[in-house]
């Protein structure tokens, strides 16, 4: 037997070991922001907060995705009841929807209706 054999075997049962042990799944949270591109409060949302989003504590804990509502939904959004108005933000874990911020009023409402809303997921956030 070869060392590249022997360094294979190691690999295959660290990966197997990880995914048995759920690292595979440690970050099962994100919110999704249903948009459209003609949105005017989307683009609002981007300008006041959309760059600095992925650098907080929160974003660590539900990274963004943004989906626009005039494609096809992705499958793994299916079970996430309809959405008429943009922003939409959909705190989805798991593929349930946890929580649904509908519209933007500005950068203080968002937080403290995010922040309410992230102590709902079954595993919260860190501080």
């Amino acid at each position: 037997m070869n060392i590249k054999m022997i360094l294979s075997g190691w690999r295959g049962f660290a990966i197997a070991l990880l995914v048995c042990l759920g690292a595979g799944n440690a970050k099962s949270a994100e919110l999704v922001m249903f948009e459209s591109l003609t949105c005017e409060w989307c683009q609002r949302w981007h300008d006041e907060i959309g760059e600095i989003y992925p650098l907080t504590t929160e974003a660590r804990c539900a990274p963004l995705r943004r989906v626009d509502i005039h494609e096809p939904r992705p499958d793994d959004l299916a079970n996430i009841s309809s959405v008429v108005f943009t922003p939409t933000f959909v705190l989805v874990d798991g593929g349930v929807e946890i929580a649904r911020l509908v519209g933007y009023a500005g950068e203080d409402f968002f937080w403290s209706l995010l922040a309410q809303n992230l102590v709902k997921l079954p595993n919260p956030c860190p501080n």
